[in-house]
């Protein structure tokens, strides 16, 4: 643990710093003595500092093996493991906290030979965000972070936008950097997406926003990061061993020799993090390779004239040198393709400019032209591109022990480039693309046409035939994204029958008109045969990935077009009908989504735009998703109906369980009479609602909400309770009378005065009210659970930092607490007696309409606006039962 200044552990008692080591390393430095490079490892959402050993462990074993001529000292700070991706109240905080720390781990290096002058960071999740802040605070000097590298954090929009400071935070990040991108050249910034594997945070809410620099900022995905090719989940993409070594790796060759330290200069910056992390050419990096090479070694020259060549080599103890002239084969053909087994970091191809055919002495390296496969590392030249070359040389090493196979080709670029259009949305599945790849090549490109939406999703099948049984490499395919660095690769043996999964990440950019490639590293005696067919399920899985987080938008919306329902029969029937029905019949997404896409259709109108913010109306939530590339097609509708379906089921579900609830309360307690209280407001009531507005402004507003929620539940429970009760009484006294034709005498018991009360013609109407009363409590009560369950990250984040502060600050649902709390006590006592009689029952019952219209417009990328809306159709039903 680092030592803090005071002024600094008293402003931020709950964060703490670490430095991080083993073994001597950690025994050596103990007093703080550090030579090192400083890396500041920034953990997530609910992340423990501790997370730090993986990079931190791996780090040192490197520079292990490089005799600690450099190392790194790996620092990381404790945020106490806070929900920040949910409650955003202490992002600001949290900022603040870095930038002190920054300070103080550069002060630690003061006065030594290599002292650093600025720190690298690595954050995970909400971690990146935090580093990203720092260049928004204005005392933040933006040369004490030249690096960058961020793991599957949010870039672009929160991922639940539960509270107001979650949403301001990332619109203040997200503009400034848009705004100051010139600003920020020197810092190099690196996002690593985890892919599909990802259910927490999908990857392309990880590609760094669009506007941002673009020659200092890049975005993969780890399916496309070489020697890794895997997607990672949310947690793992800290610990996986291959993206870790990639990211230590490109560390070291981002050390400058003079300085000891990571390099100032920009574009090696971005040379070493596109050699480890978009392009790995298997050569170890070189920042200014030498133009030419001399051919060395007593190694024999063989001339090669064939368009097409292969070579085996086993136990080889003389080197070879095969040499390719140029001249007979650019009329014919417009590349040439070569692949190796052989996965060192040695140069192996060469381009010669000399005319002697028999050997060249001095060459230009093309190995760096190469690029590795999980199996091979291939090359593809286009003949065209140079024009001063005479032959192409392929270097074979001496080689003990192991088998490996070199094959080069000559081809025509239309020969091996096949277009296959993708499968129809509405197709179903049905119906299929096909196409036969029957040649002998050994690399075949498959353009996808028409894939560019994020809303399709394909089942591609590979199946391959083989003409003989002998052993062969595996194929490899791979899915390219020519405008993102998300590619997927597959490695499959060979015959066999492959399924890949085809989708986006991020849509085609409207400037860019390249085409999603299926790229098959094939072997030449095979025949493939590839199948693409429209999936279903993965298309429900894009909807599910891209607007989960929107559906609790749509429940709501969905049981206030219900609570809307009901007060209209209240009305014209004088009864309430039963939720589940009433469901049924009013939650119709024809009443709710024309208006909304007739709106976002305007907002394509200059004239419309004008008045719209003349009004200073904010737009429409649909409209900056479709300006984003990440609206589908019926998404609402499907999502509608998403929505529905989990009001009903949740509704059937809360019904049973309130009812079981009083049954096993029944069993403990005796109910009193059914009777009607005509005070709303009492002086015991008019004290709880001001008890719990103390509690709400001095402690947490979700707490209080909590407690009144609590309150409520219990009356539901109550009625079901008593009627529970007087059924079982009646039929037991219809037994005791059909057996014996007499009448007990009890002792007047309750349940006797309970039987008798009922048989009245004056409490058959109370039940009536009580069962039409229950029926209106039990849907306020579903709207109420969705504001409880929207406000419970605050509560949590509220309850895990108690210890050291009573009061949460800031709170963002303290005053609509209040407000909720003096609703709800009203509520919790009234009947649908008073609310029949009101003047303003017909308006409370047209209300909810158009605030469900209203929610879905405003609330999907704002979350914390839901209880807004439900909380003004709740206030209304409170002066119906006033006025």
């Amino acid at each position: 643990k680092i030592k803090l200044p005071k002024k600094t552990t008293r402003r931020y008692p709950v964060y703490e710093l670490y430095l991080y080591g083993e073994g001597n390393y950690a025994e050596e430095n103990k007093n703080l003595l550090l030579t090192g490079i400083p890396v500041l490892f920034l953990p997530g959402n609910a992340g423990s500092y501790k997370q730090v050993r993986s990079l931190g462990s791996i780090a040192l074993r490197k520079a292990e093996d490089v005799d600690f001529k450099y190392h790194f000292d790996f620092f990381s700070v404790n945020f106490n493991e806070e929900l920040v991706a949910l409650y955003g109240g202490s992002l600001q905080r949290q900022t603040k906290f870095v930038h002190e720390c920054i300070k103080v781990i550069l002060k630690l290096y003061r006065d030594r030979e290599f002292a650093p002058t600025s720190v690298a960071i690595v954050g995970h999740s909400m971690g990146g965000l935090v580093a990203r802040a720092l260049l928004t605070l204005k005392n933040f000097k933006p040369e004490l972070i030249n690096l960058l590298i961020t793991q599957a954090t949010p870039h672009v929009a929160p991922v639940m936008p539960l509270d107001k400071y979650l949403t301001d935070f990332y619109t203040a990040v997200n503009n400034h950097w848009i705004l100051k991108a010139q600003d920020l050249r020197n810092l190099t910034t690196l996002s690593v997406a985890g892919g599909f594997r990802d259910y927490q945070v999908r990857s392309g809410l990880a590609f760094l926003p669009r506007l941002s620099q673009h020659d200092s900022a890049l975005s993969v995905v780890s399916s496309a990061v070489p020697r890794a090719w895997a997607s990672t989940d949310h947690l793992s993409i800290v610990w996986c061993k291959e993206l870790i070594l990639a990211t230590i790796r490109a560390f070291f060759d981002l050390i400058d020799e003079n300085t000891r330290q990571i390099t100032d200069d920009p574009k090696k910056r971005m040379s070493v993090l596109n050699h480890h992390f978009v392009r790995h050419p298997a050569k170890i990096f070189e920042e200014n390779p030498e133009a030419f090479t001399e051919l060395t070694g007593a190694f024999m020259w063989i001339t090669v004239k064939a368009s097409k060549w292969t070579y085996s080599f086993y136990n080889d103890s003389d080197g070879k040198y095969f040499i390719f002239p140029l001249a007979s084969h650019r009329k014919s053909y417009s590349h040439v393709y070569c692949e190796n087994s052989m996965l060192d970091t040695s140069s192996w191809i060469y381009g010669c400019m000399n005319s002697n055919s028999s050997m060249c002495l001095e060459a230009t390296d093309l190995s760096w032209r190469a690029e590795l496969l999980p199996t091979t590392k291939v090359v593809v030249l286009k003949l065209q591109d140079y024009p001063s070359l005479s032959h192409i040389v392929i270097q074979v090493p001496p080689t003990v022990g192991k088998k490996y196979t070199l094959n080069c080709e000559f081809f025509k670029e239309d020969s091996r480039t096949v277009q296959l259009p993708v499968t129809h949305l509405f197709s179903f599945g049905l119906s299929s693309s096909k196409i036969l790849l029957n040649s002998t090549g050994l690399l075949y490109n498959v353009q996808l046409q028409h894939f560019n939406q994020i809303y399709q999703a394909f089942k591609i099948y590979i199946e391959s035939h083989c003409q003989s049984l002998r052993e062969r490499k595996p194929s490899v395919y791979r899915l390219h994204i020519p405008w993102s660095h998300e590619d997927s690769i597959t490695v499959a043996k060979v015959p066999s029958y492959t399924e890949i999964s085809a989708k986006l990440h991020t849509a085609q950019p409207q400037n860019d008109n390249r085409i999603p490639e299926l790229n098959i590293y094939s072997s030449s005696d095979c025949q493939y045969e590839v199948i693409l067919k429209t999936s279903l399920l993965q298309i429900l899985g894009q909807i599910i990935r891209f607007h989960a987080g929107a559906l609790p938008v749509y429940v709501v919306s969905n049981i206030l077009l219900t609570y809307g329902g009901q007060l209209s029969t209240l009305i014209s029937t004088g009864q309430c009908s039963d939720f589940s029905l009433e469901l049924v019949r009013t939650a119709r997404p024809y009443k709710v989504e024309p208006l909304i896409s007739i709106v976002v259709f305007l907002q394509g109108f200059h004239w419309f735009r004008a008045i719209w913010e003349s009004l200073s109306l904010p737009e429409v939530d649909a409209a900056v998703l479709s300006s984003q590339d990440a609206w589908f097609p019926l998404v609402s509708l499907i999502l509608f109906l998403f929505g529905t379906g989990i009001a009903y089921w949740s509704g059937v579900f809360f019904s049973a369980s309130l009812r079981l609830f009083s049954s096993l309360w029944l069993t403990l307690i005796r109910p009193t009479v059914l009777h009607k209280d005509n005070k709303l407001i009492t002086p015991r009531r008019l004290c709880g609602v001001l008890s719990l507005a103390l509690v709400s402004w001095t402690t947490c507003g979700a707490f209080a909400v909590f407690i009144i929620y609590l309150q409520y539940l219990f009356k539901p429970v109550r009625v079901f309770m008593t009627f529970a009760f007087y059924f079982q009484d009646s039929d037991h006294s219809k037994e005791t009378s059909r057996n014996s034709n007499i009448h007990a005498v009890k002792n007047q018991s309750s349940m006797d005065s309970t039987s008798k009360a009922t048989q009245s013609p004056s409490n058959s109407t109370t039940i009536a009210e009580a069962v039409n009363s229950l029926k209106m409590h039990i849907t306020i009560l579903n709207l109420f659970t969705w504001i409880v369950l929207l406000n419970l990250p605050s509560l949590i984040y509220w309850l895990k930092n108690l210890r050291y502060s009573v009061r949460l600050d800031p709170d963002p649902c303290r005053s609509t607490a209040i407000i909720l709390v003096c609703i709800l006590e009203i509520l919790m006592n009234s009947s649908t007696s008073e609310v029949k009689s009101s003047k303003l029952l017909k308006i409370a019952a047209k209300v909810p309409l158009p605030l469900s219209v209203a929610m879905l417009a405003f609330g999907r990328m704002h979350l914390y606006k839901v209880p807004h809306f439900v909380t003004f159709s709740l206030l209304l039903h409170v002066l119906c039962c006033i006025v």
